[in-house]
């Protein structure tokens, strides 16, 4: 496939904003055809607008849905289904977390962050997985972190969510491999969006990716065939080496000396 991706049929969950945004310019700049979804309409049909007037190529689609709702995936499937949008690269990039002491802070945005992370990736990668594979072509790339190697202290629930992912991802692609569809997990440290927002946490933009770059190597890495992308810069990667490497219950302490470093333990809802 090398750069090229024109004649695949992408669905970009999470399209609406951030690292979304920046997969489904890409994925319009490299050729694809783009099915945006999100939940904020508005939001969609500004990010298809300027696809349409960075890119003359397909034209995007925009379906609306969310992935949290109990038949949210299924009323997204029938939708696709319904206007014969056939999808060729499933791109599972929709997620949400928060920071902050577990017992500190309210517990039905950690719920919703599992609804997404996991029940909504689940559902979604099933139904589009199952027709992938009768097919006998296509990919799915999902978008876990490097939070998924880790416990992490005031952050636990995410990275409890991003290790499933990461999980999940790499079972699925051992009982697809030979199917001809290919599985790729991608492992992006912190990135440029506004992923704090609400919240008094912040992301150091010294440290921190540019979404158009993790969209363009992740998008490369999956036209290579890899197993895994870690898109971000080459530390993003070593981090991911201290919990194979120390005793386990060294782990969380050090995460959770770094989290408390970023001020983590202290993170408080902003007045809207």
């Amino acid at each position: 496939m090398g750069d090229d991706y024109r004649g695949v049929s992408a669905l970009v969950t999470g399209a609406s904003k951030g690292l979304g945004r920046a997969y489904a310019l890409e994925l319009a700049r490299r050729g694809a055809r783009v099915i945006l979804l999100a939940r904020s309409e508005g939001d969609l049909r500004q990010v298809a607008a300027q696809i349409r007037e960075r890119h003359d190529g397909p034209d995007p689609a925009v379906v609306v849905g969310d992935l949290t709702a109990p038949d949210g995936p299924e009323r997204i499937v029938r939708e696709l289904r319904d206007r014969g949008l056939t999808v060729d690269l499933l791109l599972n990039n929709a997620g949400a977390g928060s920071a902050g002491p577990f017992l500190g802070r309210p517990v039905e945005p950690q719920l919703r962050t599992v609804d997404l992370n996991v029940r909504g990736l689940l559902a979604l990668t099933h139904a589009i997985g199952a027709e992938l594979v009768a097919r006998g072509s296509g990919g799915i790339i999902t978008v876990s972190s490097t939070a998924a190697f880790q416990p992490m202290p005031y952050q636990a629930s995410y990275a409890a969510t991003k290790a499933f992912v990461l999980s999940f991802t790499e079972a699925l692609a051992e009982e697809l491999r030979g199917t001809g569809v290919h599985v790729m997990a991608a492992h992006p440290g912190a990135v440029a969006t506004g992923f704090f927002d609400g919240t008094s946490a912040t992301i150091d933009p010294r440290f921190a990716d540019a979404p158009d770059a993790v969209a363009a190597r992740t998008l490369d890495d999956y036209a290579r065939r890899r197993a895994v992308s870690y898109p971000g810069r080459a530390v993003t990667r070593a981090m991911t080496w201290p919990a194979r490497l120390l005793p386990r219950a060294a782990v969380p302490r050090l995460a959770g000396w770094v989290n408390r470093r970023l001020r983590l333990h202290e993170v408080v809802d902003l007045a809207g």
